[in-house]
């Protein structure tokens, strides 16, 4: 075992790719990135639509991968508050501090995630535009991890009824019941 006996020293802050270069290994390359298609421990299949027109209108047909029964609802409204409801506001009425009935700082009014077309809207739609952003709204991937992203959504849907969440056997989708 001479290689280990004797091993090369390394600088330990070269960059690695450097280091690549002065070994034995010919022809190896390192990014930094984990191989394209890995997921990490803990986490879910990633999202599969792109952020385009096709991507959105597919969207409606991806359904909340989290038991809606077992979420954390008020960890969910934490999240909720934190992030969405400087703008949705706590009512979920559109009418966070940022617009303020068109006083404050932002001019464009926020989804009323009260209204009808939004009680309507596939919770998959809403993940992707979470996700990606839509319109004014940025992206908010980066913020949340996607298990915070559906546990959001889930808080909204069952804010939207008014009620606690019901899934029906019938029609194997989530419904809202006051």
């Amino acid at each position: 075992m001479p290689d280990m006996t004797y091993s090369k020293a390394y600088e330990t802050y070269a960059p690695a790719q450097e280091r690549l270069d002065n070994s034995e290994a010919k022809g190896a390359t390192y990014s930094g990135y984990p191989v394209a298609g890995t997921i990490a421990r803990g986490e879910s299949l990633p999202y599969p639509y792109k952020n385009d027109s096709a991507g959105y209108t597919l969207s409606a047909s991806v359904k909340n991968p989290l038991d809606v029964t077992t979420i954390n609802m008020k960890e969910a409204e934490r999240l909720y508050l934190i992030n969405c409801g400087i703008c949705h506001g706590t009512k979920l009425d559109g009418n966070g501090p940022l617009y303020n009935d068109g006083n404050g700082p932002f001019q464009a009014a926020p989804k009323n995630f009260m209204d009808e077309a939004m009680k309507a809207m596939p919770e998959g739609t809403m993940f992707h535009s979470v996700t990606y952003g839509k319109g004014q709204m940025g992206s908010y991937a980066s913020q949340l991890k996607p298990v915070q992203r559906w546990e959001i959504i889930a808080y909204i849907k069952s804010k939207q009824g008014g009620g606690k969440v019901v899934e029906t056997r019938q029609q194997k989708k989530l419904i809202v019941r006051q």
